[in-house]
């Protein structure tokens, strides 16, 4: 057994068949991503503390104050990377979750402390938004954005807090965005948005990217050629979920023009702007030299990726634009958290050092991993090591024409399960077949990438947020299920 296992008192149920158990994880993976996509939160069950040692080998970090090699169990804390793939019941064990976007590491000191000084107060009422703290938490993020991206014209009158990001595109679209209407996205792009669409009663128009040299790019002719005029906003993700683009400052200045000319409001997630790659630069879209075209838009940001801080809750948006704050602020509501906000205005105070050796490990990360995979699965394709986030987008076509995932597919369609809250078919996609290989195969959980739209065809989103060592024992473990695979 590979040292690195994570064991779970789950057993398939007794007499339950293949067919069976793979229906049962086609039907969670829906149900997963439909409440993730619509804002709601999984609950998962605890399933208890590891079993194992954790003792792979893989390249350490450099040296540095945090210590980002140790892996840390998440097992029993109603994780959605970790204990929900094995209460799924299509894994007996697992070796590493690698699937919804938050990181394994122990968030910076500063924000225990912060966290544990609140709560020696044991009174839980009504936050006054105005007062000194909210009020220190916008400046904090001022701060953060000004010193580290140049970004110098935040004005904190038309600076919002919301629950999330989701939340803040949301509020956004229904000022703008009439039922019916279309929404401009680059694909394959962030599952989540499509859910953002439909909360909208909008309609997702896709235009695919392309692949130059493994780098994927946007592809301005058909880009501008969907720009009809039922297009009202175009969702930006800067830096790009799951293809790992930083889009260059000349990139988005063409974006932003192209959307001024057609009347369409640029919408820019960039909650991932922390994490850049060596050699490569994040440009916040308020940063463009053309202030018509940042006059356009709305960004959208919040520590929860930077500091793994998503169930605190909180996040943030800014404009120059007083009309589209307005727009924006009028559908906001914000069902915010006391801990969520004096957690990220911790993390902006006292979390820097932290999270530039943060971004500097999971970079590591990133060539660990593409080396890894050209030297040792080629029936996986990678492409140009990813420029930010923290995630791998992964070809696995090979794997799904050995495994006949397509037939494995249409076979569960011709009797679909109905999920009885949406009562919809739950339709099974061939990326869902592979993602399910490698769970039972590899004990690796992943994102299918049906998820991110068009382009998500044969490809796998994989996490790299978690230890060096935890990514090898997973790496290792996919590597000889192919193997085995390819020889079979």
């Amino acid at each position: 057994m590979h040292p690195l296992v994570r064991y779970a008192p789950v057993k398939t149920l007794k007499g339950t068949s293949m067919e069976t158990n793979r229906r049962s994880f086609i039907m969670e993976t829906n149900r997963r991503s439909f409440m993730m996509d619509t804002g709601m939160t999984a609950g998962v069950l605890a399933l208890g503390p590891l079993a194992a040692s954790l003792a792979a080998t893989a390249p350490a970090q450099a040296a540095g104050k945090f210590d980002f090699d140790t892996p840390y169990n998440r097992l029993g804390t109603d994780s959605v990377k970790w204990d929900q793939p094995l209460r799924e019941r299509h894994m007996g064990h697992i070796i590493a979750g690698m699937t919804t976007a938050d990181m394994d590491f122990k968030c910076p000191p500063a924000i225990t402390a912060a966290l544990a000084k609140r709560i020696q107060h044991e009174n839980w009422g009504y936050m006054d938004m105005n007062s000194p703290g909210p009020q220190a938490f916008k400046k904090g993020l001022i701060d953060w954005n000004q010193k580290r991206y140049g970004i110098n014209n935040i004005n904190p009158e038309l600076l919002g807090i919301t629950t999330g990001v989701h939340s803040g595109i949301i509020a956004t679209m229904r000022s703008l965005c009439p039922p019916g209407s279309k929404v401009l996205m680059a694909t394959p792009i962030y599952s989540g948005f499509y859910g953002d669409v439909r909360a909208t009663k909008t309609v997702a128009e896709e235009s695919l990217m392309k692949q130059v040299n493994g780098r994927y790019e946007i592809d301005w002719e058909d880009f501008e050629r969907r720009m009809t005029p039922d297009v009202k906003v175009s969702i930006l993700c800067n830096p790009q979920n799951p293809t790992g683009r930083a889009w260059t400052r000349e990139e988005l200045t063409k974006y932003g023009e192209l959307c001024l000319k057609h009347k369409i409001v640029v919408l820019s997630d960039e909650i991932h702007c922390d994490f850049i790659s060596k050699g490569q630069k994040y440009v916040p879209f308020a940063t463009l030299a053309n202030k018509d075209v940042v006059n356009n838009s709305v960004t959208y940001k919040s520590a929860s990726k930077s500091f793994s801080l998503p169930g605190m809750k909180c996040a943030w948006f800014f404009t120059t634009n007083p009309t589209l704050y307005r727009q924006t602020v009028d559908n906001n509501r914000a069902d915010l958290s006391t801990l969520g906000m004096i957690g990220m205005q911790a993390a902006y105070a006292g979390g820097q050092e932290w999270m530039t050796e943060c971004a500097a490990y999971i970079d590591g990360n990133h060539e660990f991993t593409n080396q890894y995979i050209k030297a040792n699965i080629p029936m996986l394709k990678v492409g140009a090591k990813p420029e930010g986030t923290y995630l791998a987008w992964v070809d696995i076509s090979q794997v799904a024409d050995k495994i006949n995932a397509k037939k494995l597919a249409d076979d569960m369609n011709k009797n679909p399960r109905i999920n009885a809250r949406t009562g919809m078919a739950v339709k099974a996609t061939p990326e869902d077949m592979v993602n399910f290989w490698f769970a039972t195969n590899a004990y690796v959980a992943m994102n299918s990438g049906t998820g991110y739209g068009l382009g998500g065809q044969n490809h796998m989103r994989m996490n790299l947020g978690t230890s060096r060592r935890t990514i090898k024992a997973a790496l290792d473990s996919m590597a000889a299920a192919c193997k085995k695979l390819q020889s079979a």
